[in-house]
């Protein structure tokens, strides 16, 4: 009797195809898995980019003095917003072909972030008519899309405010 050491032809045929189709199945995982991961810190990155624009605005604000908006005191919806910042100098926050602007100059937001509405509503700029003890405050209303990736946006829809720290009396 002989007996026969290895594999056959066929054996090591249906070996190398089974290998082949679950490397097949677990490559197509990871490659769905790389482009969620993409689009996550894509849409990540802007919202970053959009949370220290807010952040940046907000802050000037609070310390700010003087606020109108759209030429005028309070107003509930204005596209403009001006004031005077802690050292005494005019600021402005308008949106300029998708971009958060500071004094019509400096833009404040990302290109990865498209802003579709600004819309400022500003209250206790007036004392005649409001209570002497009451802050001029300031809210924000901004909406938009953000890249997550190659084509794909998110949309998102932020409202903050910022309520002025010195009173202005």
């Amino acid at each position: 009797m002989k007996k026969s050491r290895g594999y056959t032809l066929i054996e090591l045929i249906i070996a190398i195809g089974l290998f082949a189709f679950v490397m097949t199945l677990v490559s197509g995982a990871y490659i769905v898995m790389i482009g969620l991961t993409e689009r996550a810190q894509g849409t990540a990155t802007g919202i970053d980019n959009l949370s220290f624009a807010l952040e940046t605005m907000t802050r000037t604000i609070r310390t700010g003095t003087n606020y109108y908006c759209s030429g005028a005191g309070d107003c509930s919806s204005g596209q403009n917003f001006s004031f005077t910042d802690a050292k005494g100098n005019p600021m402005s926050y308008s949106l300029s072909n998708g971009v958060i602007m500071q004094n019509n100059t400096v833009p404040l937001t990302d290109p990865s972030v498209v802003i579709s509405s600004l819309l400022f509503s500003v209250s206790g700029t007036n004392p005649a008519s409001a209570d002497e003890y009451t802050q001029p405050h300031v809210t924000m209303y901004i909406s938009g899309t953000v890249s997550a990736e190659r084509g794909k946006t998110e949309s998102f829809t932020v409202e903050t405010g910022a309520t002025m720290r010195t009173p202005d009396l």
